[in-house]
């Protein structure tokens, strides 16, 4: 049986932090799944295929080999892009990668592979819907679009927190909106607010519904 932890949430609701040290608390392996729809976004933009162009959107994602290492160290093709995949540019782009179909259906079945063999804390949009409707744990981070704004400028810096907040506000309208596995609460998810919490504070909250589910 497989042990999954899905956390699914918007943009700068703190998915990436808290699965990440939820992941080591409770020894499985951490899945950035947006990491990967940024890898075939800067792939795209690198090799100037446009953003529309989904049967070339698509043989990027089936070819890409993207593996995690220790930390946030994301490599694509065996190139460490943990930075290069996190501009605004790169963001903007991911979110429009993310709602190709023929992408989504690639990234799903390696995302579900890395599951296979061992257990996973998996972040992003449709983990719990789409990816792994049956995850042991589901979880639906949140917070105030403010207060995510305001997380997204202290990793970005030189972009206002305003201009943030206005990329984060389109952003959710597009995901929340897009045909293919839209960003949705799973019915069985356990919404987490994360606004004025601290790292601990939320990890505590989630590590109790884990116990309950007996992870």
């Amino acid at each position: 049986m497989r042990r999954v932890v899905a956390i699914d949430g918007p943009a700068g609701a703190g998915k990436s932090t808290i699965a990440r040290t939820l992941a080591e608390k409770l020894g499985l392996t951490y899945i950035d799944t947006g990491a990967m729809y940024r890898a075939v976004a800067l792939r795209a933009l690198r090799d100037g295929v446009t953003l529309d162009d989904s049967a070339a959107l698509e043989r990027i994602a089936v070819d890409a080999g993207i593996e995690f290492g220790a930390g946030r160290r994301t490599l694509f093709d065996g190139e460490d892009v943990s930075e290069a995949i996190r501009t605004p540019e790169v963001a903007s782009g991911a979110s429009k990668v993310a709602a190709v179909g023929p992408v989504r259906v690639a990234l799903v079945a390696k995302q579900r592979a890395m599951a296979d063999t061992v257990g996973v804390v998996m972040e992003g949009r449709d983990i719990g819907t789409v990816v792994f409707p049956d995850a042991t744990v589901k979880i639906f981070l949140d917070a105030d679009p403010f207060e995510r704004a305001k997380r997204r400028a202290a990793e970005t810096p030189g972009v206002s927190v305003e201009e943030l907040a206005r990329q984060i506000a389109e952003r959710d309208a597009r995901d929340s909106g897009r045909a293919e596995s839209p960003l949705v609460q799973a019915p069985d998810a356990v919404r987490v607010d994360t606004t004025g919490l601290s790292i601990d504070e939320v990890v505590a909250k989630i590590l109790e519904i884990a116990v309950r589910k007996e992870l």
